[in-house]
């Protein structure tokens, strides 16, 4: 793939390791049976809009695939998710009452229903990532793993290491940082590698957008369901705003600068977010690189204020405009990314990342290529996360000190059953846990 072979390498290299290819006619423990030459049988673990939408990628893959199992939660969800996908590809959907699995052990039901050699597509929220991998890990499946990838070091620990394990398989395992594969965006990271811009100064990523959503409480729902279908609100769900909406464009700026960030200080709090859950509506976050060079974060949700979706890169001859929310990545022989100064634009044809991403898993599935993108994945997580740590505390936070932290954000999710309480709660007053800066810890 062209953007490994162009791209600098970093601290942490891309871990490639090859998996044996599904082998067709293979009975499962549920009972299903692949019938078809090189048919790859596919489960759908975490059945929202993005799980479906990667199953309708995965389904549009070249050669035959079928969706034979799905679980969540909930059961709403689920058979919206069916019903949706059931329109699109109604010969390769295979989904019957017995093959529909709810509750927090759902995953490992739908799992066993392809393993070994099939695809398990993770899409639930990132806390529970890291359990559902290591399963698929340990069951023999390749995996297509929705981002984020955790939430806290712990987790990207554990992931980190379900990675290893899977290269050790021979397994195939593709990750949702889907800008990765944007074709305009390879193409101009490929040049800004090449010295187009000159080195790399510093870098702007940038997720500026009017307030996140919250849906209301259901009649008779459960304090945990409720932070569930509203997990972009809870961090110990989905790791916080800067890690769960600004991981492309943190990644993007990381791999452009070819290395990852060694220490992070920032600010972020909530001035006019009045909804009842945990999320910061700003951060603004530096990063420094080892040589020097800085990458700023900035994430805000607010109405009424400036908005801005990308990166911007500086170079020491140039800059450019990219990332994730630009559709036309631009560079420029100046710092001022005047139309005058435009010296490159991307012109080659239309690319669907979302569809690139899962073409390429099940191509390296069918030909046995190397694909394993786990590792530089986790690191592009745990840039978020050290920001989140930096900005909820208020200190200085090195690299190091955030990966070795033990605090978990939620600890004991695989014990976790609907009728269990959250891991936080609401005051008398229905207000959540905030953090802090200067009060909060991160250890």
């Amino acid at each position: 793939m062209q953007e490994f072979e162009r791209r600098k390498v970093t601290r942490r290299e891309f871990v490639r390791e090859a998996t044996a290819i599904f082998v067709a006619g293979v009975s499962f423990s549920s009972g299903y049976h692949i019938a078809e030459q090189n048919t790859i049988p596919v489960a759908l673990v975490g059945c929202g809009g993005r799980g479906t939408g990667a199953a309708a990628n995965a389904l549009s893959t070249k050669g035959p695939t079928k969706l034979v199992a799905m679980a969540d939660v909930f059961e709403d969800r689920l058979q919206s998710s069916l019903n949706h996908l059931k329109q699109m590809f109604p010969k390769q959907v295979d989904v019957p009452p017995e093959r529909q699995f709810l509750g927090f052990d759902a995953y490992k039901k739908a799992i066993d229903c392809v393993a070994p050699g099939g695809v398990v597509i993770l899409a639930t929220p990132p806390a529970f990532r890291p359990i559902h991998l290591e399963y698929a890990v340990a069951k023999g499946c390749h995996v297509f793993a929705e981002k984020s990838f955790a939430v806290d070091a712990p987790g990207i620990r554990r992931v980190l290491k379900a990675g290893e394990e899977a290269k050790k398989k021979n397994l195939k395992i593709a990750t949702g940082l889907h800008m990765r594969h944007y074709l305009p965006l390879e193409e101009a990271v490929a040049r800004i590698h090449d010295g187009i811009i000159g080195e790399i100064v510093v870098c702007w990523a940038y997720r500026m957008h009017g307030p996140v959503g919250m849906r209301p409480r259901r009649k008779d729902e459960s304090e945990l369901a409720h932070q569930i279908r509203n997990f972009h609100c809870f961090t110990w769900l989905n790791g916080g705003f800067i890690v769960d909406w600004l991981i492309h464009n943190l990644d993007v700026c990381c791999w452009v600068k070819g290395d990852w960030v060694i220490w992070a200080q920032g600010q972020g709090g909530r001035q006019q977010r009045k909804e009842p859950d945990q999320l910061f509506d700003h951060y603004a976050v530096e990063f420094s690189f080892p040589d020097g060079a800085r990458l700023f974060a900035q994430g805000r949700h607010m109405v009424n204020c400036w908005n801005f979706w990308g990166c911007i890169v500086h170079g020491t001859k140039g800059s450019a405009i990219l990332g994730e929310g630009i559709q036309q990545p631009r560079i420029y022989k100046s710092w001022k990314q005047e139309p005058k100064d435009l010296i490159w634009q991307y012109e080659g044809p239309p690319c669907d990342a979302y569809q690139r991403e899962m073409d390429l898993l099940f191509e390296a599935i069918r030909e046995d290529k190397p694909y394993n993108e786990i590792e530089r994945s986790a690191m592009a997580n745990m840039v978020g996360i050290l920001g989140r740590m930096a900005a909820e505390s208020g200190q200085l936070i090195t690299w190091e000190q955030a990966m070795n932290s033990n605090l978990e954000l939620a600890p004991g999710l695989e014990d976790l059953t609907m009728d269990s309480e959250p891991p936080v709660k609401p005051d008398a007053e229905g207000k959540y846990p905030v953090a802090v800066p200067g009060f909060t810890k991160v250890f």
